[in-house]
């Protein structure tokens, strides 16, 4: 049997009226002519949408059939699962995206169909002068509140906003109210679901000249009306040469890790989702013949040795895995 190895994957473009062209200028990724492509799913299990692997003997070979035949290897000690937990894409907002609220775990187990909750967290890759980034609420903003601003068509003012820069993390636990402002381009790692409740469309139609629906009522139930505003995290140390913690909680870690040397990567008994956000690295049983160049991702799987990352230059990377 073929022994694991790191793992590219086919991007899945996806297009949407709040996308642009930053795809391609700013992560090379192999987008059509129009002007909406709004995101990449560079790591993905999720019913249809499936990465497949790009490089190497498994060639052709889905996510979720790794997953299935060859779980203990791909996931260590986190197997056995039913499908891959984590989600990686990278998003254009070339617009304000809509204002919107995912559910926790036991909320979305109760749905039809019953999916995955969805906490995630955002690194800023780019932004535009004026740029913002909404996430939470403002204090003292209750249920009857929040109803009342999105009946009278607004709740801008209910919303935490903030000017980000490039580097900033913001960590959204599910029931968290969110939305990413115009101009800014960030990485996203997330639970493997795509349930999201929409609450305000900033009164904007769709491609069909009509309003895009909302889901109020469903959002209200599971906004976590506690939570107050979000901002971005400070990083922590981790004591590893160049690596720092952007996000720990229950459902993922999230490191940024910069390569001035060789260094080696994954490893633990445990998968790892490596992107690279700056710089061009070359890794040990890569499967291509290229250089992993910005916007690229690798999957590490578990019972893959730690294996070393050599710089051109300064790289900048992401690391993603389970706790």
């Amino acid at each position: 049997m073929q022994q694991l190895y790191p793992l590219r994957f086919q991007p899945i473009l996806k297009q949407a009226l709040w996308g642009g062209r930053r795809l391609k200028t700013l992560l090379g990724k192999p987008i059509g002519h129009g002007d909406d492509y709004a995101e990449s799913w560079e790591l993905v299990d999720h019913g249809d949408a499936q990465s497949v692997v790009e490089f190497g003997p498994l060639a052709g070979t889905t996510l979720h059939e790794l997953v299935r035949t060859r779980g203990p290897e791909l996931l260590g000690r986190h197997h056995p699962l039913d499908r891959f937990p984590l989600l990686l894409k990278f998003l254009d907002a070339q617009k304000t995206l809509s204002v919107q609220v995912h559910p926790n775990d036991q909320q979305a187990a109760r749905q039809s169909p019953p999916d995955a909750g969805k906490t995630e967290a955002w690194l800023v890759l780019a932004t535009e002068p004026g740029s913002l980034i909404y996430a939470g609420l403002h204090a003292h903003v209750h249920r009857d509140t929040l109803r009342q601003s999105l009946e009278q068509g607004n709740c801008e003012s209910l919303l935490h906003r903030f000017e980000p820069s490039v580097g900033d993390c913001i960590f959204i636990p599910a029931g968290t109210v969110h939305a990413l402002g115009a101009g800014i381009v960030v990485a996203e790692i997330q639970q493997s679901s795509d349930t999201t409740f929409r609450l305000f469309d900033w009164n904007r139609v769709g491609p069909d000249g009509r309003p895009r629906p909302l889901h109020i009522d469903r959002a209200l139930e599971v906004i976590d009306f506690e939570r107050g505003p979000v901002t971005a995290r400070q990083p922590q140390p981790t004591g590893l040469p160049g690596r720092e913690s952007l996000v720990s909680c229950p459902h993922f870690r999230l490191d940024r890790v910069r390569l001035s040397e060789s260094l080696p990567l994954g490893g633990e008994d445990r998968c790892h989702i490596v992107s690279v956000l700056a710089g061009t690295i070359r890794m040990e049983g890569d499967s291509s013949p290229d250089a992993l160049s910005k916007g690229s991702t690798v999957l590490l799987p578990a019972t893959a040795r730690a294996v070393t990352a050599t710089p051109a230059e300064e790289a900048i990377l992401l690391d993603a895995y389970l706790p």
